[in-house]
């Protein structure tokens, strides 16, 4: 089993982040730190990057971690107040974090939970596995087709410009993590083709484009 660590949590103060990691670490799960994203997580979709704190730690602690984090929540939850903004969501909305828990803190997945079976709605094991299976493969999929980027890249590749190298690196390797740790390619193959080409042109073009441009400074 590797060792490579894999983003288990991202979160927006380093305040949780380091909250978390000593909880974890209390509980015999090594992790690292880290301060945002790093570049092979890059997306050329458009969006932007928001300065996150990241958890990592190994992948086969997943699982442990996640118990971990729930029963913290679980303990938390008799604390929360009546208004507490998830009582005020419909049964969708609720199911929808079951289904996102990515995209949520443990305490409201878990309280989410909680208010459904409260409820009389059906939650159980059987169910949060599958929709964790489904949300897998939901964010597996590969980001839609990156034509004006491939466009782009040939362009700068011909031109001897770095940036086709740079272009046609990311669109051949970038990968993005999974919530179970799993690293999956960001682009689909046609287009992960279509960027090592461009790699391939741009690293042949781009010293001899060098050389000619020191002769004709000369």
């Amino acid at each position: 089993m590797s060792k490579e660590k894999s983003i288990f949590k991202k979160y927006p103060s380093l305040e949780q982040a380091t909250e978390i990691k000593e909880l974890l670490e209390s509980n015999g799960i090594e992790s690292i730190l880290a301060d945002n994203v790093p570049p092979v997580d890059v997306t050329f979709s458009g969006s932007t990057l928001e300065h996150q704190f990241e958890i990592r730690i190994k992948q086969s602690d997943f699982k442990e971690a996640e118990k971990i984090l729930e029963k913290r929540a679980e303990n938390l939850i008799d604390k929360v107040d009546n208004d507490y903004y998830l009582f005020d969501f419909s049964d969708e909305e609720l199911y929808d974090i079951l289904l996102k828990s990515d995209e949520w803190n443990e305490f409201d997945y878990t309280l989410a939970q909680k208010i459904l079976k409260q409820k009389g709605k059906p939650v159980d094991k059987d169910l949060l596995n599958s929709l964790k299976k489904q949300r897998l493969e939901q964010l597996a999929k590969p980001e839609e087709s990156q034509k004006a980027w491939i466009m782009a890249g040939y362009i700068f590749a011909m031109l001897g410009g770095l940036l086709g190298i740079i272009i046609g690196y990311f669109l051949w390797t970038a990968k993005k993590t999974l919530p179970n740790g799993q690293k999956v390619h960001t682009y689909s193959e046609k287009d992960r083709k279509q960027g090592k080409i461009i790699f391939i042109i741009a690293i042949i073009i781009f010293p001899t484009a060098l050389i000619l441009r020191a002769f004709s400074g000369i």
